[in-house]
């Protein structure tokens, strides 16, 4: 292992606890397909990666697309089963089809080899597992080798999948495989502290949990990411090692991400995009969930012409394709696509919108300086949230990045936890939902969350339009006045029409609140007491929109 500080324990579950089953390797036969289970390669670390092969019958060598997956090749958890909301339905996936990975069926017929890929020290396959790290990159890297020079293998190896099977591309397109010929990111973060483990510097306590105990099946140790979560709450060197080194990646790419999957996916996959090198790359951006849109079938056919082109040689249009395509959404499920040259978009200028008096945002700031307050723990008598609201006079399209400058203050405490939401209302006055987090139908438009101890902003890293914290120190709140903080509000794109308004909520809790369900949660706050939004004053709170021109 390298010196990362990684901490190890024993597995949280069994392979045969969660359905696995020892390997026995063997080779099976169905409907033109030849089927290899079990087939057992060594990565130059002496860890072991576990794969089922599923490729065409015949003697023409396939061009390959892997899964690198930690949720097991035998599929433990259909989507259907275990997200029944996920918007797959039954009849776009075959009974082959392993979580968030590429169905066979569909895939072999047209001259591909799927390979299925228990990522080292996951069920059977020997480890110790490291998740999202340089040595599970270095490992994917040699695996991608050893399919690439497979008698059956064409030589051009493609990556699919979503979700971590993107977060992996991310890190193993930065090694350069020379037989990776293109990636396809479908929804994965690319900042594990950042976009998964700590929003804002604030603790997620739900999904992330959730996650580590459904990649925990083993037979032998597995990275204790909850002890290293609690050992590391800055941005240190051991979550530089859970991020991806995007500027490293040339390969062809296109990247799939989306308005809806905010405190997940969302961010880093536009990031992904963003940042990364390759001269040959393409994003498209949607407003809704993103498994259903995954295996949607019009969108799995467009995941085949890309890798057509990029893997077996044809000549099938896809290089003229715009840049960027991205849905401006009207409500859920509806909408409407757009291109654009590039991200974020360059008809996109900042517009800004007061926090004023009477709970307007407002074209000027106030007058006069004041505040409004709100029970930081969102529980008592007094009010748990404030709202500010402005009708729109001309359609208006905010796409990209939005930033909430607020001057806050505490009188009861040195911390706070800010929760920001942004919403659409509609001429009926009634909230118009949106898709969010994969499974829900009455999200925001979009969310961001502070821990204003966290507000130091990383200025190499920082943008005019995206506030990137540096989470390397605490900083208390001011003593003789009102702190002013900068939240990023994650990126969205939503089309407001005359009469409708867009809503700001501000509060000391999350805002959605979805009982049993999986979702970004964060109830480890600092929060005590009143909050207090300053308006007015010599730096007005206030946010920026990027506004599409007419």
């Amino acid at each position: 292992m390298s010196s990362t500080p990684y901490l190890f324990h024993a597995p949280r579950s069994t392979p045969e606890s969660r359905a696995g089953k020892p390997p026995a390797p063997r080779t099976e036969r169905a409907e033109g397909m030849m089927i290899e289970r079990d087939v057992e390669v060594v990565a130059a670390s002496g860890r072991t990666i576990q794969a089922d092969i599923y490729r065409p019958d015949s003697e023409e060598p396939a061009a390959v697309l892997i899964a690198w997956s930690p949720y097991g090749k035998h599929n433990p958890a259909p989507i259907g089963v275990i997200y029944p909301d996920s918007g797959v339905l039954p009849e776009h996936i075959g009974p082959k089809t392993t979580f968030e990975a590429p169905d066979p069926d569909y895939w072999v017929p047209h001259g591909y080899a799927i390979v299925v890929a228990d990522i080292p020290g996951t069920w059977y396959a020997r480890g110790p597992a490291t998740y999202c790290s340089p040595e599970e990159a270095e490992d994917f890297r040699d695996f991608i080798e050893w399919a690439g020079t497979q008698p059956w293998s064409n030589g051009k190896v493609g990556l699919s999948g979503v979700s971590y099977l993107t977060v992996s591309q991310w890190r193993v397109a930065e090694l350069h495989p020379p037989h990776l010929a293109a990636i396809n990111p479908w929804e994965g973060w690319t900042d594990t502290y950042r976009e998964v483990a700590r929003h804002g510097g604030i603790p997620e306590t739900s999904f992330w949990p959730y996650i580590w105990e459904r990649w925990g099946a083993s037979t032998g140790d597995i990275e204790d990411l909850e002890r290293e979560t609690e050992a590391h709450p800055f941005y240190d060197v051991f979550w530089e090692t859970k991020s991806a080194n995007l500027e490293r990646v040339t390969v062809p790419a296109w990247v799939v991400g989306s308005w809806s999957d905010q405190g997940l996916h969302s961010r880093g996959t536009l990031e992904g995009f963003r940042r990364i090198s390759s001269t040959e790359k393409w994003l498209d951006i949607h407003g809704r969930k993103k498994w259903g849109e995954y295996y949607l079938p019009e969108n799995v056919e467009r995941q085949r012409q890309f890798f057509d082109h990029f893997l077996k040689g044809i000549d099938n249009g896809w290089e003229n394709r715009p840049r960027v395509l991205y849905e401006q959404r009207e409500s859920y499920y509806r909408g409407s696509t757009h291109p654009a040259d590039a991200w974020p978009i360059p008809e996109v200028r900042y517009r800004e919108l007061f926090l004023g008096e009477n709970g307007h945002l407002d074209e000027a700031p106030p007058a006069h300086e004041s505040f409004v307050e709100y029970d930081g723990r969102g529980s008592g008598l007094r009010e748990h949230r404030v709202v500010f609201e402005h009708t729109f006079e001309a359609r208006t399209a905010i796409v990209g990045h939005t930033i909430a400058e607020l001057n806050v203050s505490a009188p009861d405490a040195t911390d706070i936890d800010l929760f920001v939401a942004l919403f659409k209302r509609g001429v009926d006055g009634e909230i118009v939902g949106f898709p969010y987090y994969a499974q829900f139908e009455d999200g925001p438009v979009a969310v961001g969350w502070l821990r204003a101890s966290h507000r130091e902003l990383d200025t190499e890293r920082s943008s005019s339009y995206l506030p990137v914290l540096a989470h390397r120190r605490e900083l208390p709140l001011a003593e003789d006045g009102p702190t002013h903080v900068t939240v990023e509000v994650l990126p969205s794109g939503t089309v407001f029409e005359p009469g409708e308004s867009l809503v700001l909520v501000i509060q000391g809790r999350d805002v959605m609140d979805y009982s049993a369900k999986v979702y970004a949660r964060h109830h480890d706050t600092v929060n005590n007491g009143r909050h207090r939004v300053h308006l007015g004053g010599a730096i007005p709170s206030r946010l920026i929109l990027p506004v599409l021109r007419s």
